[in-house]
């Protein structure tokens, strides 16, 4: 029986995180955290690009007006469609790095740290408008990870990865209120890392040591599950032609023994319906 992924980009990467669809310019943009590299795969050509950044790199989404923002170890910044850089927002906090990050259905960021030793509650969860302003909407977090909105931006979707759950969030324009669980995870599933949300409103998500996708349903449970010979997906999100194929990233830290694709870049074919993505208004 033929597998349901296959191998979009044959990586060694350390920590792959974040995959994003950039429309614009028809590419899946991806990092290696701990490298602290930028990747892009274009799947029409086959045609990959590899960006340093000089500091760990939790996130790369595109920006309205072409270039990059990118989650670093010290806070927020901008590459131009040159590839200038320059800071949005400097924070450098001793011992803590940016993590995963998202961008809302207005344009804003919303960006995840967490401290190098997970240490409780030393991360945070912080929107990032488009003009540079921050605005802290979580503390106390341990390892940010999978954020996302429902279709019809009603809801948000958060992950904190040790908690071993899914919340959901209502979305009262730049606020979330109400924080509950959508899903909890069983033991022997992994840990519950990046998110994305389809056109149905199904959520999917990366289980970290549980080597495999799982698709929740809008009611929270789990209709989907597929497997993957990698022991640590990371992340997950639709791209391709019509935003049809769920491309996964994966990683190899840590494993005294990696799968031989540990660290590529993964895609389920036809695997359902993405949502169209919006980039960073600044």
């Amino acid at each position: 029986m033929r597998p349901a992924w296959e191998v979009a980009v044959r990586e060694r990467a350390e920590l792959g995180e974040g995959p994003t669809w950039d429309p614009a310019t028809g590419r899946l943009i991806w990092v290696d955290i701990l490298s602290a590299r930028v990747h892009t795969y274009d799947p029409s050509t086959g045609r990959r690009t590899v960006m340093a950044t000089g500091q760990h790199v939790g996130a790369a989404k595109p920006r309205a007006g072409g270039g990059l923002v990118v989650v670093l170890r010290d806070g927020v910044g901008l590459y131009d469609a040159g590839g200038a850089f320059s800071w949005l927002f400097h924070d450098p906090v001793p011992g803590r790095r940016g993590n995963d990050a998202a961008v809302a259905p207005d344009g804003a960021l919303w960006a995840g740290t967490m401290r190098y030793d997970e240490a409780e509650g030393g991360g945070t969860l912080s929107r990032i408008a488009p003009d540079g302003t921050v605005r802290r909407v979580l503390d106390a977090v341990t390892v940010s990870n999978g954020t996302g909105w429902s279709p019809d931006g009603r809801l948000m979707y958060y992950i904190d990865t040790p908690a071993r759950r899914i919340d959901v969030f209502d979305v009262d324009g730049e606020h979330v209120r109400n924080r509950r669980t959508f899903a909890t995870v069983g033991d022997g599933a992994g840990w519950p890392d990046g998110l994305t949300v389809d056109a149905d409103g199904c959520v999917w998500v990366a289980f970290w040591d549980g080597a495999a996708i799982r698709r929740h349903t809008p009611d929270g449970r789990v209709d989907r599950v597929v497997e993957l010979p990698v022991r640590r997906p990371t992340a997950c999100a639709f791209g391709g032609p019509g935003l049809r194929d769920l491309y996964v990233s994966t990683a190899r830290t840590g494993l005294d023994a990696p799968h031989p694709l540990s660290g590529s870049l993964l895609v389920l074919p036809d695997a359902g319906q993405g949502l169209p993505g919006t980039p960073f208004a600044g």
